[in-house]
């Protein structure tokens, strides 16, 4: 025979389960300290003025191409 299941404690496991999993995404996508966020700029800044520094003409960029 199959086994009974009351439907609202199953409806109510199944929506704890999508929870979970919403903040397991959740935290994946904005999961992050402030250190590591400013760590993050901070490197992307430095790339920036190595980029910038290493131009062939100052102050123009390579969309400026024409």
């Amino acid at each position: 025979m199959a086994e009974i299941v009351n439907l609202r404690q199953f409806k109510k496991g199944k929506a704890r389960e999508e929870r979970a999993a919403a903040a397991e995404q959740n935290r994946a996508l904005h999961g992050r300290s402030k250190s590591e966020k400013l760590r993050d700029k901070l490197q992307a800044e430095k790339a920036e003025r190595l980029i910038d520094g290493h131009r062939r003409e100052p102050g123009s960029s390579s969309s400026d191409k024409s």
